[in-house]
């Protein structure tokens, strides 16, 4: 007989001095971690359940609870440590893959936090963003490489068709089924009232939510969820996934529990069938594939939206983006290792794919070096935290950056990674009728537009220090940055000089 000792990740410590067994963490707890002994007139607690949501312990009214990872250990060694011999223990039981959500968590550099950013001093003096104009509005799609004019002599205006937002920042795709409907409404109208576009994600689109299409990007995944001619029409934009960060090479996979009616009727499925997207599209095996789907949704939308293709960041990820900016696309996204989801067989997660700044700047360089950058826009994804890696991230090329895992943190999201259970605490990834009442759209869209709004503000004091008055004379403009800690590859990758230079 085999006996695992499957050790407990989080500890619930009670303090049973300020405990008065009001129950409330019962209540909230949609884990079951907390239980009530009526008995003993005791609320206990099952630590194998609880997954660090911090539920209980904010909703609790005498402040009698705190959770800590569990102080039971192996013996220590660094190769096989808890976490290794844990997840061999689950394997041997259950024969399954290991399933995990949000991020990375693996301390692998993060190349945001090696980069400094210029500042002006004297002979380039610094911009008051409280007195002088700043612009941080961008324009997103293909551009002309150079002013023409018709036969007449007058200047061509004529252009293909571009997204206009009023700052740097999108948000990224995160599908009904994943995340809930309360959240998909909180995340539509903060695009709306900030002049940028949200992203469908691959479950389609609700019919509550075509009337903000406006500010809506529809995306086409392997398994052609929730897409016909009126959702390609609905929205500003489209969206080819291909791959993501969290799982380059990995197609989609939501669970059937969360395939409700209206996700069922969204996305055209049966109800309570799991929705599995495979990993490749079937009608694309090459760049020639790829064009014609690219061709194929701009004829079906009379050539007046542009289309973008995501990529995951993978090693050759510089060759693909020529191939994909030469396939008509206007735009290409690229999504990090770090990127959030909200499931993925975890040794995926963890071990594939390139930190975002390496392959932005490494895409950015090839499309200069080939003369073709001025035909694509690109869009970098991949957990970006704050104002300063958007800034980063636009003197390394991109035009604008996708966020979302900051979008749910700023919901509410606790980073409890255990989105794919379907019992989010916060009413964020559950589609669970009374979990999702317990996030307030109302409440949600303030905070992101609360949030959205000091970046802003704190990207145009950075480009004032620096003397710049627009976002767009920074891209690519990698003289703005220095690197620390860095040796001399990845400064040359990420073609920055280091600090003192």
């Amino acid at each position: 007989m085999s006996l695992n000792l499957v050790s407990d990740m989080f500890e619930v410590l009670r303090d049973q001095t300020k405990c008065i067994q009001c129950q409330v963490c019962v209540k909230q707890c949609s884990n079951e971690v907390h239980r009530y002994d009526k008995e003993d007139n005791i609320v206990l607690s099952d630590d194998s359940k609880c997954v660090c949501c911090h539920r209980c312990v904010a909703m609790c009214p005498t402040k009698a609870l705190k959770i800590r990872k569990n102080s039971l250990e192996f013996k220590e060694n660094s190769n096989w440590n808890g976490t290794a011999i844990n997840e061999i223990y689950k394997q041997a039981q259950t024969g399954g893959m290991l399933l995990s959500s949000m991020g990375n968590p693996k301390p692998y550099p993060i190349y945001w936090d090696k980069i400094l950013l210029n500042a002006s001093q004297v002979t380039n003096p610094s911009i008051d963003p409280l007195r002088e104009p700043m612009e941080t509005k961008v324009m997103i799609g293909r551009k002309p490489d150079k002013i023409e004019y018709d036969k007449n002599g007058n200047m061509i205006t004529k252009i293909p068709p571009q997204i206009e937002l009023n700052m740097p920042i999108m948000f990224s795709a995160m599908s009904y089924g994943s995340i809930s409907k309360n959240a998909h409404e909180a995340l539509a109208r903060a695009a709306e009232k900030l002049g940028i576009l949200y992203n469908t994600g691959e479950g389609g689109l609700h019919k509550d939510f075509y009337k903000y299409g406006k500010n809506t990007t529809v995306q086409v995944a392997s398994g052609r969820f929730g897409v016909h001619l009126d959702y390609l029409n609905a929205g500003a934009a489209i969206e080819i996934k291909i791959g993501q960060g969290a799982k380059p090479g990995i197609g989609g996979h939501l669970p059937g529990i969360k395939v409700g009616p209206d996700v069922s009727a969204t996305r055209m499925i049966p109800e309570g069938s799991d929705a599995i997207s495979p990993a490749p599209h079937h009608d694309i095996y090459s760049i020639e594939d790829l064009r014609q789907l690219i061709l194929s949704l701009k004829e079906s939308t009379n050539y007046t939206k542009p289309v973008f293709v995501k990529i995951a960041a993978v090693h050759n990820v510089s060759a693909i983006a020529s191939g994909i900016a030469r396939a008509g696309a206007d735009a290409i996204v690229i999504d990090g290792f770090r990127g959030g989801t909200g499931a993925a067989p975890t040794r995926v997660r963890d071990n594939v794919g390139i930190p975002i700044e390496l392959a932005l700047a490494s895409v950015d360089q090839r499309l200069r070096d080939e003369g073709i950058r001025n035909h694509i826009s690109i869009i970098c994804a991949g957990s970006i935290r704050n104002s300063a890696d958007i800034v980063k991230a636009v003197a390394l090329g991109a035009d604008a950056v996708y966020i979302a895992s900051a979008a749910l943190i700023a919901m509410g999201c606790h980073m409890c990674q255990s989105c794919s259970t379907g019992k989010c605490n916060w009413g964020i990834a559950t589609q669970n009728p009374e979990l999702v009442r317990r996030l307030n759209p109302d409440i949600a869209y303030e905070r992101l537009i609360n949030l959205l709004t000091a970046w802003n503000n704190e990207i145009k004091e950075m480009l004032g220090g620096m003397g710049i008055n627009a976002i767009d004379s920074l891209r690519g403009n990698r003289l703005m940055l220095r690197g620390v800690g860095l040796n001399l590859k990845e400064l040359e990758i990420l073609g920055i000089k280091h600090a003192g230079e």
